[in-house]
């Protein structure tokens, strides 16, 4: 399902919403134990999980960035930088598993948020195919993707 983008105190937000057949811990440790983690976003590393905590993003040239962990509640919500937006997962039960809402908060939509909005739609995608023991074709999702970011990004 794609994202809704609303505009919302001068920023943009993109929700995500995903239904998943596994557990809040399950899905937690996806988003926090680095060996899930490197599963479907590889550039990312937590070094430090706690609010005020660090989160490294390799950008595959022999540099990193650096991207501060802003809300941090176990089992439930982590939110850190984004360059100069804002990545939160928000994890909560359900009676079949576990809610996912994925929210970016985008200060300034530009060409790149396209590619950003479509990377984060399949990433979520990798992570229910993951679970579920499958694999997708991410530069074929990706690219899917990408054109109907881009269009839905024409209509705000």
């Amino acid at each position: 399902m794609i994202a809704t983008i609303q505009k919302e105190n001068g920023n943009y937000i993109a929700r995500y919403e995903r239904q998943f057949q596994h557990s809040v811990e399950v899905v937690w440790a996806m988003l926090t134990d680095n060996t899930k983690l490197k599963q479907w976003f590889d550039e990312l590393e937590i070094v430090d999980l706690r609010k005020g905590g660090l989160i490294k993003f390799d950008m595959q040239d022999g540099t990193f960035i650096d991207m501060e962990i802003l809300d941090y509640e176990p089992l439930k919500t982590l939110a850190f930088e984004w360059d100069a937006d804002i990545a939160r997962f928000e994890l909560s039960p359900s009676s079949d598993g576990c809610q996912l809402v994925f929210l970016e908060t985008i200060s300034k939509i530009t060409d790149h948020t396209p590619r950003d909005l479509a990377g984060w739609h399949v990433c979520l995608d990798v992570i229910e195919a993951l679970l579920e023991g499958n694999s997708i074709k991410r530069e074929v999702e990706w690219k899917e993707w990408f054109e109907k970011y881009k269009e839905l990004l024409k209509n705000l």
